[in-house]
């Protein structure tokens, strides 16, 4: 039985411990307190007289405070015990936790408490195994502190913990000898600061702190606002509203502010992932568009600022590619893992023209448009030049770095995602269906963008043209009409992989499939080979690689399924929509909490309850963002000019909704929707 773990978050800083609020190293899963990639504490302890704690119970505040109410000592001694403790947990910029010894007795208590502390400093890259670092350790009793530093080079981080009561502090942490009178309490808070320092000894983190001190940033009011701003729900199905409100918090939780930019931008998720993905990223902000639209133009504009410049085999990258993942932990800055700046997804960069687009159709942003057009052009051209290294027409991937570059550079990166339906492996480069969709996609809005923004009607003209001819060629060798969908792939021979997947719905979400085939999809992805009852699997069972649990090979995805969901809708298959819709918000309704990244792809009618897998993360912010999608699909969401546009299609069961102030440009708008058993289809949105 896995134990517990108890997480505080605050974008990419969070707090890992077990069930008693201890944190100690384990090798199975990222524990203790984490800030850009960096361990900062490993070793979180806390004794009464010698014996650890037992918990009693928790009280989860919010995704950035918790409470711990703990016994020492076993199990036995809960009934009458004289001493409890209670451990009240917070981070925002740093790691607060007040500890609070209440004797419960008639007659003082003399108590020996004592907090072991280290820092071991490791990278998130190399938890399951870290490798030992030599660090110092400044102890002073005087000043109540501990300094714990780690230096290498120009790479410096250090953890500075400080206490409001007297101790003994030592190398290994503080001691505290203390007298409770009778009935009575004693409490000491300890601070935990984190420093990030760079050429010439700079605290990187400190010019983000000094911004958040002017903005006068406060958790609890920060999350407040940020709930204030988005849409409120109203549902006749209660766990309904519920789910919003906790997607909301989790995608509250999961912003942070990159050290090269001061705006906010999603991470990809706990715990193995809250750093910058380019993917994850920018699916949130489409995902969002209707609910949290701030995530985007600072998503934009970061992602434009790095975005690849030269060829760089190491790091996979090349003049226009979008980014993939940012890090900053120690292997990225010396090059020892090419996370540091890497560029290995094919996808990225299309996916970011569609977003500068899309964020423009909802905000009507045209300075933001104008602002990123040198960036957003060069992204199409890099479609056309380094992600066409065939010359044939079709964006394709193969990595540059052959050490520990990713083999596969699609959403499924895993290295056994892309297989034949016997698993053979196709060669490379590698064109997989959804990157041909996803770039169709990217010449029609970079062709309105021209048209409309820059003033460059000939190139709107051109790539209109090219998206035209892209979409001809891929339906005829793509298409696989013995079997009626389009394969997952072409080899480079253009010998197609007859694979079926879930890939086949982002063609839908994207627009390139003819509407004569779009019937033939929706039959296969609302099949049972590929539909669970709680989602769409990545890959269809009956097929030698198909898997339940493996992630890409048989797994359900919320963020996979909502632009399936969206794309049946695409194509007027609104009854498909609402299933799909409907299963991935039965998983978020019975499991509660934040949805995981991914579930079994067991059926329904086996399980009777979602499979989570131990590799999956909650939260995740496209996991978080796939519900509101979901949300915004059920009920047609559309921007049409200066109005949005309501078309519902909510599934059974799920009675009336109603969402209040949606933003855009036409300011704020309502929108509702019943489910067909007592509404008719088709509402304009009342503006306000």
């Amino acid at each position: 039985m896995r134990q517990e773990r108890v997480h505080v978050v605050a974008g990419n800083a969070f707090a890992a411990s077990d069930a008693q609020g201890d944190m100690e190293i384990d090798p199975r899963a990222p524990l203790g307190l984490f800030s850009f990639d960096t361990r900062f504490v490993s070793r979180w302890v806390l004794t009464v007289d010698g014996e650890r704690l037992n918990a009693l119970s928790r009280d989860d505040l919010s995704y950035f405070e918790t409470r711990f109410f703990l016994v020492p000592g076993p199990a036995s001694r809960y009934v009458d015990a004289d001493v409890s403790v209670i451990r009240h947990r917070s981070i925002d910029d740093s790691f607060n936790e007040r500890i609070t010894v209440l004797n419960h007795g008639a007659d003082p208590a003399e108590l020996v408490v004592r907090m072991d502390i280290a820092a071991d400093f490791a990278d998130t890259a190399e938890i399951r195994s870290p490798r030992f670092r030599r660090t110092t350790a400044t102890a002073s009793s005087a000043d109540r502190a501990l300094r714990l530093r780690y230096e290498r080079d120009r790479f410096s981080r250090e953890t500075i913990i400080s206490s409001t009561a007297a101790g003994h502090v030592d190398e290994g942490g503080i001691t505290y000898r203390i007298s409770v009178p009778a009935n009575g309490q004693w409490i000491t808070d300890l601070h935990v600061g984190m420093t990030v320092r760079g050429e010439g000894g700079r605290d990187l983190r400190s010019s983000l702190e000094t911004h958040r001190q002017l903005v006068g940033r406060d958790m609890r009011e920060d999350l407040r606002q940020w709930r204030a701003r988005a849409p409120q729900l109203w549902a006749e199905r209660d766990t309904l509203a519920d789910v919003y409100q906790g997607v909301l918090t989790d995608l509250a939780a999961l912003r942070y502010t990159p050290l090269s930019y001061p705006g906010q931008v999603p991470v990809g998720g706990l715990p193995w992932a809250m750093a910058l993905y380019g993917r994850d990223a920018v699916v949130t902000c489409l995902q969002t568009l209707p609910f949290t639209p701030e995530l985007a133009p600072t998503t934009l504009r970061v992602l434009a600022l790095a975005q690849g410049g030269r060829l760089d085999d190491e790091r996979d990258e090349e003049p226009g590619k979008i980014l993939g993942e940012l890090r900053y932990g120690e292997s990225a800055g010396f090059g020892e893992q090419p996370t540091a700046l890497y560029y290995g997804a094919a996808d990225t960069t299309p996916l970011f023209v569609v977003l500068l687009d899309e964020y423009e159709r909802w905000s009507g942003d045209a300075a933001l448009v104008r602002e990123l057009r040198h960036p957003a052009r060069m992204a199409l051209d890099w479609i056309d030049a380094y992600g066409d290294p065939t010359g044939e027409g079709y964006l394709r991937y193969q990595r540059r770095n052959l050490s520990n570059g990713l083999v596969n550079q699609g959403w499924k990166n895993s290295p056994d995602a892309i297989v034949h339906r016997d698993g053979r492996e196709p060669g490379f480069p590698r064109a997989t269906c959804e990157l041909q969709g996803y770039a169709y996609d990217a010449k029609l809005r970079g062709a309105r963008l021209a048209r409309e923004f820059w003033d460059d009607p000939a190139y709107a003209q051109r790539l209109e043209r090219e998206a035209a001819a892209l979409k001809e060629r891929f339906d005829r060798d793509f298409w696989l009409p013995r079997r009626g969908y389009y394969a997952l792939a072409l080899e480079p021979d253009g010998t197609p992989v007859e694979t079926l997947t879930s890939n086949i719905g982002h063609l839908l979400w994207s627009g390139i499939v003819p509407e004569e085939r779009s019937a033939d999809l929706a039959g296969h992805l609302l099949s049972p080979e590929l539909f669970t009852g709680w989602g769409v699997r990545t890959l269809a069972e009956g097929q030698l690689p198909y898997n339940p649990v493996g992630a890409h090979v048989g797994a359900v995805w919320p963020w996979d399924n909502s632009l399936v969901a969206a794309g049946l809708r695409r194509y007027h298959h609104d009854e498909e929509a609402a299933r799909v819709a409907a299963g991935v918000l039965a998983i978020a309704e019975l499991l509660g909490g934040p949805v995981p990244e991914v579930i079994a792809g067991y059926p329904r009618e086996v399980t009777r309850y979602p499979v989570q897998l131990p590799m999956a993360g909650r939260p995740q912010s496209w996991a978080s963002g796939a519900l509101l999608m979901l949300l915004g699909t059920i009920l047609g969401l559309r921007p049409c000019g200066d109005n949005l546009l309501v078309s519902p299609a909510v599934p059974e069961g799920f009675g009336r909704i109603e969402l209040l102030d949606v933003p855009g440009r036409w300011g704020h708008a309502d929108a509702y929707g019943r489910d067909r058993s007592t509404h008719p289809r088709g509402r304009r949105s009342r503006l306000r």
